[in-house]
């Protein structure tokens, strides 16, 4: 099984992920935290997702960057969090944007259970410089291809799951 969790920023999308993980049998679940942690806020946040998360049995794996250099094993369940972070990591910090998709697919094909967690961040209509512009574009194609791969994809509006795609997980 394979889920593309969607939403703006705080609306619950790590809570509904962490309880689709917890729903499933308890084997080898894996957190791939992507956020680079560089300051006194990203702290802050590396520390409530770790609060969040205790005692559900997950072994976190920092991966920032190339995702396939992540040492996860074959038949694992997977929380991914996020696309958002690791498409940014790749374009502006000396990774490759390139290889975000062919990681997320061989990811999928090496899960039990994957569940993948985005950020939209498309529809506030401000106008951005150009870097931040095809940071948009990388992160929206990496977002069609996760959406493309899943079974089900939900956007979660004020902490409720929506489906765009697919059966709700839980």
């Amino acid at each position: 099984m394979i889920i593309l969790l969607t939403g703006g920023s705080g609306c619950g999308k790590s809570v509904y992920a962490e309880r689709i993980l917890s729903s499933l049998p308890e084997e080898k679940r894996v957190y791939v935290a992507t956020m680079q942690v560089y300051d006194e806020e990203s702290v802050r946040r590396v520390r409530r997702h770790r609060a969040q998360r205790a005692g559900m049995g997950f072994e976190t794996i920092e991966c920032p960057k190339d995702l396939n250099g992540a040492e996860i094993a074959d038949g694992s369940i997977v929380l991914l969090e996020d696309l958002v972070n690791l498409t940014a990591n790749e374009l502006f910090d000396g990774g490759d944007s390139q290889r975000i998709i062919p990681a997320l697919e061989n990811l999928a094909a090496r899960c039990r259970h994957l569940v993948m967690v985005t950020n939209d961040v498309f529809s506030d209509g401000v106008c951005y410089n150009r870097e931040i512009q095809e940071y948009m574009r990388v992160l929206a194609q990496v977002n069609r291809a996760a959406a493309e791969m899943a079974d089900t994809v939900c956007e979660i509006v004020y902490a409720i799951p929506v489906v765009l795609k697919g059966e709700k997980p839980c």
